[in-house]
């Protein structure tokens, strides 16, 4: 039985009721977080909870996230729902009005949810324990603000639905430009000559919490070259490695692009150096 909690109270699941004037419900006017955890110690929580206020604020979302409350929630899904591990789910919608109008309501207290759900164990720092993933690649037909993390992800969800369809298990995206903007949940990494790239943060691209940690530590630790610029999709196609990051799947290796295998076929040596680096100090954030 899963616990959740909503609006300051736990329970199981199906006794959570929300309802169905929503604004989440009715507009996805909302924010969301994943926070991932493994027995009990989270992974990048602080910047998680940034970025949601980060977004909270960016939509009128009259909350502020007081990180030791959210901490405690967490804490207790986790206990609640046996441990081990875990992604926790924050949402936080507008709130539930008395009509149906698309001006943001005044005086309507947001819903606040978060439930545990289980996760794969952590990825290990070894080729052979890898999971590469094959995608195919779309044109972006998504909203002008993907640097929001808003609950209205029927854009990204058609993208991964198209790649699905294909028997691929990602959909890398691109601008009108032919330049690379993110995936359909994840954002996208190269490697050429040993040098790791990944697209500027814009509103195209959602500033992604293991991009962030893994750029912070490939930085400090000095022993792989990396940089934010424009990636064109003819880079992609011309890479040594690709990556795709999110905070359930880490640093996953892409092996094959709409049928193409990815530099040799394998997962990279600069891959091994990354997702050692990232095991190492995932725990640090």
């Amino acid at each position: 039985m899963s616990i959740v909690y909503l609006n300051g109270e736990y329970m199981p699941m199906e006794e959570a009721q929300i309802s169905p004037m929503d604004r989440g419900f009715l507009f996805g006017d909302g924010i969301y977080e994943v926070v991932p955890s493994y027995d009990g110690k989270l992974v990048g929580f602080t910047p998680h909870l940034q970025r949601m206020q980060e977004g909270l604020d960016a939509i009128e979302i009259k909350l502020v996230v007081d990180h030791a409350a959210w901490h405690n929630i967490s804490e207790q899904l986790i206990k609640r729902n046996g441990g081990g591990n875990l992604g926790i789910y924050f949402h936080v919608s507008r709130g539930a009005d008395s009509k149906r109008h698309h001006a943001y309501p005044d005086n309507i207290a947001p819903t606040v949810y978060a439930f545990a759900f289980e996760i794969p164990p952590a990825p290990l720092p070894e080729k052979s324990a890898a999971n590469p993933y094959t995608v195919s690649t779309a044109e972006d037909l998504r909203w002008k603000r993907c640097n929001i993390k808003s609950t209205a992800l029927l854009g990204n969800v058609m993208h991964y639905q198209d790649g699905h369809a294909k028997g691929h298990s990602e959909t890398i995206l691109y601008n009108e430009h032919g330049e690379l903007t993110e995936a359909a949940a994840c954002n996208v990494f190269i490697v050429k000559n040993g040098i790791v790239s990944t697209p500027l943060l814009d509103h195209q691209k959602l500033p992604g919490i293991t991009r962030l940690m893994l750029l912070e530590i490939l930085r400090k630790d000095g022993s792989i070259p990396v940089q934010e610029r424009v990636v064109t999709m003819k880079e992609v196609d011309d890479a040594d490695e690709v990556w795709i990051t999110s905070s359930s799947k880490e640093i996953a290796p892409v092996i094959e692009i709409n049928g193409k295998s990815v530099g040799d076929g394998g997962v990279g040596d600069v891959w091994l150096a990354a997702q050692t680096l990232y095991t190492g100090h995932k725990f640090d954030f």
